[in-house]
């Protein structure tokens, strides 16, 4: 009897296991917000655009292939002519036909004749026109093209830096909420225990009421405090699941941060650290992309030369007619001279701005590493600040508890002293968090740590 008990509540049990999901890293967020979030799959949709234009641009190096077929049907020919034999044979010519033929036969001979021609009619043509020269367009209309491609491809890294970035924010804020409640936790015991220590010393008529009413109006304060903290918990929780694309609000795993002692990362080299940033990258491309459209702007003043073939049919003198022929064109863009010229000085004009842009962003992006590593090396000795102030404060929470009890202290004093150890444990978890982010921020200004080393 007791196995079929225990198998019914297996088999009622196993479906609501399945529906647990492990609790979730930080990586694994990152993870599931880099597959499922609408920046990177915007980004993505766009590298995929960008390659079909690549491959838009290179069949323009093919033949242009065009058929045409027209039909029509006129209320009269489109050629007419009369034929006159009189202006049409000399006198020589008349004698000889005077000889030859009776008078009746001559005088019809010399009645004009009207013929009419192409009242309808059918054109069909097939024509195929290869570029032999083009000013460049094709072959730099075709790199332009994988440019594009290239900074659609380092556009995605860029979204998926502020993606991890983001999801990091919300982690850690969601570990400090976390550290936070076990800090209300442990403050509540405490104030319990103080209660009851002072509640036995008012019955016992050694202290005063006012006191038991100091530690009751503490205590609904730190009730509030974990109220609030239960809610800024939930609603962070969904701004993550949102985020990250997940169905059901995750379950997280966060670090032991007491006693973990800090290591920096490795300090920035100069200058020279911001050519692999994908900031940097883009801002090349841009100047590339330049000088392509200043090199298609001259190649748009060029001559043109193209060969063709074509196939044509027609039944314009009532038979049908088909013939082949090929051809060659030379297109010179002579009016367009005129404001060509000021075409390619807008161009160089454009590439000179993107040039400049670069110089004076790399120079910004130096300025940010440093700013970086001075933010992250001033997170971290306020961690240890932080870190130093708990142990002073718990020591002064202590002092203090041992100084009321011996009846030297005020109650007023001994719930400063939990005051101030309860914020001193606060702003080591914020202290903790910050370091975080702000070493991720580093080691994204450094490339150190990209969505292609993940």
């Amino acid at each position: 009897m007791k196995r079929i008990v225990i198998a019914i509540l297996t088999i009622v049990c196993l479906p609501l296991a399945a529906q647990v999901s492990p609790p979730l890293s930080l990586s694994q967020l990152t993870d599931s917000a880099l597959q499922n979030n609408q920046a990177t799959r915007s980004a993505r949709h766009d590298i995929e655009a960008a390659h079909e234009q690549r491959r838009e641009a290179f069949t323009k190096y093919f033949p242009n292939v065009s058929a045409t077929a027209a039909t029509f049907n006129a209320n009269r020919g489109m050629a007419k002519m009369t034929l006159d034999p009189q202006t049409m044979m000399s006198p020589e010519l008349g004698a000889v036909l005077a000889q030859s033929f009776p008078p009746e036969a001559l005088a019809s001979l010399a009645t004009p004749t009207s013929i009419s021609m192409m009242k309808n009619g059918t054109i069909a043509s097939v024509t195929a026109m290869q570029p032999v020269f083009a000013g460049g367009q094709i072959v730099n209309g075709n790199r332009l093209a994988r440019v594009g491609e290239e900074a659609s491809m380092l556009q995605l890294q860029l979204s998926e830096n502020e993606v991890e970035k983001t999801v990091s924010q919300y982690y850690w804020q969601l570990m400090a909420l976390n550290e936070k409640q076990k800090t209300i936790a442990a403050v509540e015991t405490l104030l319990s225990d103080i209660y009851k220590d002072v509640d036995v010393a008012v019955r016992a008529g050694v202290a005063l009421r006012n006191d038991l009413l100091q530690v009751q109006l503490r205590q609904n304060e730190v009730e509030s405090q974990k109220v609030k903290l239960q809610n800024g918990i939930s609603v962070m929780k969904l701004l993550l699941e949102q985020y990250c694309g997940l169905n059901t609000t995750p379950e997280i795993v966060y670090p032991d941060i007491s006693g973990k002692n800090l290591q920096l990362p490795t300090p920035p080299t100069g200058q020279g650290s911001v050519t692999p940033l994908p900031e940097y990258q883009l801002l090349q491309k841009q100047v590339e992309a330049a000088q392509l459209q200043k090199k298609m702007a001259v190649g748009q003043q060029l001559p043109s030369v193209a060969v063709g073939a074509g196939y044509n049919y027609h039944n314009l003198m009532e038979n049908d007619r088909t013939f082949a022929m090929v051809f060659a064109t030379v297109s010179v863009p002579i009016s367009d001279w005129w404001g060509g010229s000021h075409a390619i000085k807008r161009k160089k004009i454009e590439l000179q701005k993107a040039q400049d842009q670069l110089e004076d962003n790399a120079e910004l992006l130096g300025i940010r590493i440093q700013k970086a590593w001075n933010d992250v090396n001033e997170a971290a000795l306020q961690v240890d600040i932080a870190r130093r102030s708990i142990e002073q404060a718990e020591e002064n929470l202590r002092l203090n508890r041992n100084f009321y009890q011996a009846g030297t202290v005020k109650m007023s004093d001994l719930l400063e002293a939990q005051l101030l150890y309860q914020q001193a444990c606060d702003q080591h978890v914020d202290a903790y968090a910050n370091y975080q982010q702000q070493l991720l921020l580093y080691q994204q200004a450094t490339g150190q740590k990209t969505s292609a080393s993940r």
